[in-house]
């Protein structure tokens, strides 16, 4: 959804970056309500041997740039490394995950397309103690479905 054209820059300054810790920790920078939806951007701080569960977007593509560390990505039947100074771009309708495999803290910086599923963070973050149950609540509402992990064979 969108709530005002993107006709102005969007202008990300630090002060203005919203820290949340609903699965993780994330510092919301750019939402999609901020350039007519086109896309949103969040720093996620990843702790070592820490990720995200296996999941599908069926709305966003999402890109990760590795700012400090190493992670292992799955998507779909592919598995791949990346580090600082590498990018990855993965399609949405297609099941993947992370894992911080470095030897410290990760940093990646999240680029979604559309805009918007930031915003899922965020009002289940307003839940308090209660925030990871809503956002398993209202997570398929914004196309975002968690799946299985796969067994090791």
């Amino acid at each position: 959804m969108t709530t005002k054209t993107f006709q102005s820059a969007a202008i990300a300054v630090r002060a203005d970056a919203r820290d949340n810790t609903v699965m993780g920790f994330r510092r919301i920078r750019i939402a999609g309500a901020d350039t007519g939806g086109r896309l949103g951007f969040f720093e996620e701080i990843v702790p070592q041997g820490m990720g995200v569960p296996l999941h599908v977007h069926e709305r966003e593509d999402e890109m990760f740039n590795v700012r400090k560390g190493r992670f292992r990505i799955w998507c779909g039947d592919e598995s791949f490394v990346i580090s600082q100074g590498d990018m990855a771009v993965l399609p949405r309708g297609v099941p993947h995950r992370f894992l911080n495999i470095g030897e410290t803290e990760g940093w990646l910086d999240v680029t979604v397309t559309p805009g918007g599923f930031e915003t899922v963070f965020e009002l289940a973050g307003q839940a308090g103690q209660g925030a990871v149950d809503r956002f398993l609540t209202i997570a398929p509402t914004y196309g975002l479905q968690l799946l299985p992990e796969p067994t090791e064979a």
